[in-house]
């Protein structure tokens, strides 16, 4: 069946069904933001975040030395060789790519079931070489969350392992945008990964600058798994 990619006859009930979903979970973690209950969710973020740099390091023949997530929501990958200009700007827009990748597997039952498992693959090879005890406990919680709502949605009447999979994958991508924001333009964080790839970026851009354009990039990740999701629901 060809793409519906001019989006024409939008929008049936499965695709009002994603919009208002996505609006939701916006205003719900909009709302939350501040509060203990997205604590789990936004280190998870943090830790998407470090392994992106992780995989960006692996990518371009470097070494990964260890990952942590820290409890203040703050996290640092230590990496040894690979390309660093790719390395850095990784960990911003990977958690972006990620969030869209997981907003899309929303989509479908079949892929949020293999996203689910993807999730719990990668978190269970984490707690093998997780360096600090917030990273371990942030893995064993998620692994028994996300059993939890895997088993609910096999063996009960409680179909919510779509909207999980939705809402860390929105929760990714607005983490993202106010991370770039909250580290270069509210307040000025000399160490954030903007600044470091100012530093060794022969082009003529600040760390604010670079901050501004991954924040716009991040929100074309997001605008991309809206279209795309409605393309996919069509």
């Amino acid at each position: 069946m060809r793409p519906n990619w001019e989006l024409r006859n939008c929008c049936n009930h499965d695709q009002v069904v994603f919009l208002i979903a996505i609006s939701v979970c916006t205003v719900v973690i909009l709302a939350l933001w501040r509060t203990i209950l997205l604590k789990p969710f936004k280190l998870v973020t943090v830790f998407l975040h470090e392994a992106s740099h992780a995989i960006a390091c692996k990518l371009t023949c470097g070494r990964v030395e260890g990952i942590q997530v820290h409890a203040d929501e703050g996290g640092s990958t230590q990496t040894r060789g690979g390309i660093y200009w790719v390395i850095l700007p990784a960990g911003y827009l990977g958690s972006s790519f990620w969030g869209m990748l997981l907003i899309l597997a929303s989509t479908n039952l079949l892929t949020a079931r293999i996203a689910a498992g993807c999730m719990l693959a990668a978190l269970l090879v984490v707690l093998c070489v997780a360096k600090n005890w917030t990273l371990r406990g942030l893995c064993i919680g998620f692994i028994v969350f996300l059993g939890v709502i895997w088993v609910l949605q096999e063996m009960t009447k409680v179909k919510a392992l779509r909207y999980v999979i939705l809402f860390i994958g929105v929760m990714n991508s607005l983490f993202s945008v106010y991370d770039i924001y909250d580290d270069l333009i509210s307040r000025r964080v000399h160490s954030s990964d903007a600044e470091k790839f100012a530093e060794v970026c022969p082009c003529p851009c600040n760390g604010p600058s670079w901050g501004a354009i991954w924040g716009l990039i991040s929100l074309l990740f997001l605008s991309a798994a809206m279209y795309l999701g409605l393309v996919i629901l069509s």
